[in-house]
């Protein structure tokens, strides 16, 4: 069964974004900000809270140390820099989680780190690399695309597990990669429209591109990002949708 997921967690200090508490009734996986890119140690326990009395899994979900960008600006690193803030921020999470009685069971990375990741595999080695460092039982949380079976390959080595996802509020390039934020129409925000494009990746296997190329996907998890002005109205259509056809 197709599961639902949702980017949370992602004010700061006196900043609120998105309707945590609200979107958690209705999604199965909670990817929580680490700090880098949005959340503080108080928003990631409040979340982590949420989401164990909701008793939905949790994701940690690290980006580049970018508050002023979002996350969503590319930053070099060196691979022992990239591998040790991906660390730091995981441990961060799990240190509050452990607190609350709960735990996090995969990782999903953030913004330009997501696609920074999927774009060069050296990246994903590093991230793959410092996940196994870490704790083999982890897994890892990429988008599903041609890339699949050579991502499989390099996570297997290290010993991870991948958890393939799409996209239901973001549109798609004929490649299967995500088309960038800074073009229009990047994001989706017609509830009946993105109700209408789940239904054809469950019955169908595919999703469509902006050409209306149809791309096949192997799919585990679904997409909701928190951020999304029609986020909650979204995330219960779809859930009602996918308890609809259990």
């Amino acid at each position: 069964m197709i599961k639902l997921n949702s980017d949370l967690g992602e004010g700061f200090g006196a900043y609120k974004a998105g309707n945590d508490e609200e979107i958690m009734r209705y999604i199965d996986m909670a990817n929580l900000a680490c700090g880098f890119h949005a959340g503080d140690p108080l928003i990631m326990s409040k979340a982590i809270k949420e989401a164990k009395k909701n008793s939905i899994l949790i994701g940690a979900h690290p980006g580049y140390q970018d508050l002023v960008g979002f996350g969503r600006r590319s930053i070099e690193y060196k691979k022992d820099e990239l591998q040790a803030i991906i660390i730091y921020q995981i441990g961060a999470l799990r240190a509050l989680a452990l607190s609350c009685g709960y735990d996090i069971s995969y990782v999903k990375p953030h913004g330009a780190l997501y696609n920074d990741m999927m774009k060069n595999e050296e990246i994903f080695t590093t991230i793959v690399e410092a996940l196994s460092s870490y704790d083999k039982k982890l897994k890892l949380m990429i988008l599903s695309s041609s890339k699949n079976e050579i991502y499989q390959n390099i996570a297997k080595n290290f010993g991870i597990s991948l958890i393939y996802e799409a996209f239901t509020d973001r549109a798609y390039k004929d490649d299967g990669f995500l088309v960038s934020r800074k073009e229009n129409n990047s994001v989706l925000h017609d509830v009946k429209a993105i109700i209408k494009r789940v239904e054809m990746l469950v019955q169908n296997g595919y999703i469509e591109s902006i050409t209306g190329k149809k791309l096949y996907l192997k799919v585990d998890s679904l997409c909701v990002h928190g951020d999304n002005e029609e986020a909650l109205l979204i995330t219960k259509s779809i859930r009602e949708y996918l308890d609809s056809v259990k």
